[in-house]
């Protein structure tokens, strides 16, 4: 797992949620402005297929019924391109939307975007962050620092005081 500083994120609870939009899986796009009247699980995670970002997708697509009946779209966002999310999504049959920010533009604007430190190497990467967005697009809790195991449990509890 890589260490290093906090994700550089200026956005507080009640803040307008930034908006978005980009490449999904299976050939798709998406954009924040499309899902206004739904709350909106907005996860950032470093990489497909690895470790801990394996275990954290598991467990929204293990929540992914429960997330959905309290009203929530669950989009997971990593700079991986399109290709590796629809490799990832069929692997572990992940029911929900992977946004590729290839360019990271999306994670500079939430602030995810930053110094990492792995193995004695300081690098520029995606800080593994979470953000509830409501239906009026309003951010409602903002996880900056994620461990992946029962992170999907904690945004469901979360969601659900909403």
């Amino acid at each position: 797992m890589a260490k290093g500083k906090a994700p550089p994120i200026t956005l507080k609870v009640g803040d307008p949620a930034p908006d978005f939009s980009g490449r999904t899986n299976n050939g798709g796009s998406i954009a924040l402005g499309e899902l206004r009247g739904k709350c909106v699980v907005l996860y950032f995670y470093p990489k497909d297929d690895t470790p801990g970002c394996t275990k954290e997708a598991c467990g929204f697509r293990d929540q992914h019924a429960a997330l959905v009946k309290a009203g929530a779209v669950v989009i997971g966002v990593s700079p991986d391109p399109v290709k590796a999310h629809d490799k990832f999504v069929a692997k572990f049959q992940l029911p929900f939307l992977l946004l590729s920010d290839e360019d990271h533009r999306i994670a500079e604007t939430y602030g995810v975007w930053g110094e990492k430190q792995f193995m004695g190497r300081t690098y520029q990467g995606v800080h593994r962050a979470t953000f509830l967005i409501d239906a009026a697009g309003r951010l409602r809790a903002i996880w900056p620092q994620v461990k992946p195991e029962n992170h999907a449990a904690e945004v469901l509890a979360a969601l659900r005081e909403v």
